[in-house]
């Protein structure tokens, strides 16, 4: 077990410039807002990420970015960009300190191409590294099916079934419940590093 140690913020962490092979993945700025305003307000995109409301206006995107510049936050949080151009976001929200949770989300002309998949991926790379935690936690509801599919494919085990409560719908639906620990995480990546050769 690892030992316990305060969740550094991420200005206390390397820079937070991810590269996958199609993909950056940076840190929001107050000039995203607009971007992520146009991407976020979708009632399908609403429906399935637990805290976005809708509609998701401009001043919803610009408190969100600020919280992420806050001396105080602690999230490691990105934006998804493609060929320059922003795609969604990813991140990780420790609200529960001893359970970091994965969340992310794409604007729908981007779901189905693998994107997800690529940033998740690279976002617990960056976390397992990074952080001393033993595990992340991630949730897809019940009817989101794709979303299910890409935790499963990075590694997350299913837990069980709980009733979380979506800001966007004003109340509380099934979600599936994940987990993936630092050993299975590690394995994945020995896996992949000896299949490469």
């Amino acid at each position: 077990m690892l030992q316990d140690i305060p969740t550094p913020r991420l200005s206390e962490s390397r820079p937070a410039v991810l590269q996958t092979q199609r993909l950056t993945l940076r840190k929001p700025v107050m000039a995203d807002a607009i971007a992520v305003t146009e991407l976020a307000n979708d009632r399908r995109i609403a429906e399935n990420t637990r805290r976005l409301p809708h509609p998701y206006s401009q001043n919803d995107a610009e408190q969100f970015v600020g919280s992420l510049h806050d001396e105080a936050a602690t999230d490691a949080v990105f934006l998804i960009e493609l060929d320059y151009r922003p795609i969604g976001m990813v991140g990780i929200d420790w609200r529960e300190p001893d359970l970091p949770e994965l969340g992310y989300w794409l604007g729908v002309e981007h779901w189905g191409r693998g994107f997800a998949t690529e940033a998740v991926r690279a976002a617990i790379d960056y976390t397992f590294e990074e952080f001393a935690i033993d595990q992340l936690i991630a949730g897809a509801r019940v009817a989101n099916p794709a979303s299910r599919n890409i935790l499963e494919k990075c590694g997350f085990q299913w837990t069980g079934v709980q009733l979380h409560r979506f800001e966007a719908i004003g109340s509380s639906t099934p979600v599936d419940c994940f987990k993936l620990t630092r050993g299975v995480w590690s394995s994945l990546k020995n896996w992949a590093s000896s299949t490469r050769r």
